[in-house]
């Protein structure tokens, strides 16, 4: 290229989904060219649900509209920040003023940026959840401030330890990141954490930045950390239709928090986009006002897929929570799983070593490969299931993976035959 990249590029690379779904499109057409079924991808959280029908008749009907393709209101229009208030009500009891205490946003991960990008000077420290969602470091980084990991483990419910971020040497951090129910665990959220999280932000005067597109899977009492005393004196909360309303990509989320933070978030985003297609904010207000059964229903499909996504961690011997909310499992695996080792992997023996399959038999038994890239790599290759590996989520992922709910029951069931049939020929 004709010029260098930015700085703040070096220590980022390609997000991780990104890279897979490339390789899986080029495994996909060695696949077809040797007639094989196309890889089953239990990798991205991404909704195979409708949306709910009034948000796609108000879509449909409002893009007939004339007017209604101009340039939009930077805050929304007010009926969509009446929805949202509206929402927060009734299902975390939390009172928000929509004129003021909202912003609608392109997804909840475009508020992640947005906020780093508001608050953050360079060199200033962010706490990160290890493990967590990828993003929270990468826009730290992006903005040249330092991500400093926490841990999150089993043996504390994957919550954070509260005794141990006292220890920490504090100076010059400005945010956390925290994200409950946790993904990639499925740990779920508690109004006794969220009360620990704001004593800890107002104590130590950093904000809490919690993530919250989970709270309505597999789960009948929504949290918001809001809802604790004194949270809007630190805390900003970020959610999204995508989750709980199958809106994926309809790429419509908001954040909630006091005047001066949202003014301050306004203040960036109205510099990199021009408001929001009116049709969408008018279709969000339908999907919105949608009642308990809409979750109810939503939630009978994710248990169902819940316990065949069990079965195939059964399969594999990998121990998980059955318990978990949110739309993952998170399985743990034990050093002696016999997908974990690599002395050759069975790719090496497939018809797909030419083909990819390559890169895991050039391996070796590496050493520094985590579990979880091993057996992800094993059942990618010799069952052609795509499960998701933990490390990509920090080191406190390394001997994890996790399959998203993503996928009808049939999938599911198709993928666990694959694996099986992959454990019977070793």
């Amino acid at each position: 290229m004709i010029i260098r990249p930015a700085v703040r590029t070096e220590n980022i690379n390609e997000y991780y989904f990104s890279a897979k779904l490339k390789e899986i499109d080029r495994l996909n057409a060695a696949r077809a060219a040797e007639g094989l079924d196309r890889i089953i991808n239990l990798g991205i959280g991404a909704p195979d649900g409708m949306p709910p029908a009034p948000a796609i008749d108000a879509l449909i009907s409002s893009a007939a509209e004339p007017g209604n393709h101009a340039y939009q209101s930077y805050v929304g229009i007010p009926e969509l920040r009446q929805a949202f208030a509206g929402w927060y009500e009734r299902y975390y009891g939390v009172d928000l003023d929509p004129a003021s205490e909202i912003q609608p946003l392109v997804g909840s991960k475009e508020g992640i940026l947005l906020l780093s990008l508001a608050f953050l000077n360079a060199g200033d420290k962010v706490l990160v959840p290890d493990p967590g969602y990828p993003t929270y470091s990468s826009a730290t980084a992006l903005v040249q401030a330092v991500p400093v990991k926490y841990d999150l483990v089993e043996e504390n419910g994957w919550q954070p330890d509260f005794d141990a971020l006292e220890r920490m040497d504090l100076s010059g951090v400005k945010m956390m990141w925290t994200n409950y129910p946790n993904m990639p665990t499925g740990a779920p959220a508690t109004a006794v954490l969220y009360r620990r999280l704001v004593d800890f932000g107002l104590r130590h005067g950093i904000m809490i930045c919690n993530d919250n597109p989970y709270s309505f899977i597999l789960n009948d009492r929504p949290l918001s950390i809001l809802a604790a005393p004194g949270a809007k004196e630190c805390c900003v909360e970020l959610n999204s239709l995508s989750k709980a309303h199958n809106m994926s990509g309809w790429r419509i989320g908001m954040a909630a928090a006091a005047p001066d933070v949202i003014s301050q978030l306004l203040k960036v985003k109205s510099q990199m986009d021009s408001g929001m297609f009116r049709p969408l904010q008018l279709a969000a207000v339908q999907a919105l006002g949608q009642g308990p059964e809409w979750f109810r229903t939503l939630n009978e499909e994710y248990g169902r897929r819940k316990v065949l996504a069990g079965k195939i961690f059964d399969i594999i011997g990998v121990g998980y929570d059955p318990d978990s909310t949110g739309m993952f499992l998170w399985g743990k695996i034990g050093k002696d799983n016999p997908l974990a080792q690599e002395n050759p992997p069975s790719a090496c023996r497939g018809g797909l070593a030419g083909h990819g399959g390559e890169e895991v038999c050039q391996m070796g038994a590496g050493a520094s490969r985590s579990l979880g890239e091993k057996i992800s790599d094993r059942i990618l290759y010799g069952a052609g299931v795509f499960i998701t590996p933990g490390f990509i989520f920090g080191k406190n992922g390394r001997d994890h993976i996790r399959i998203s709910l993503c996928a009808r029951p049939e999938v599911l069931e198709a993928a666990a035959g694959k694996i099986s049939g992959l454990l019977s020929g070793l």
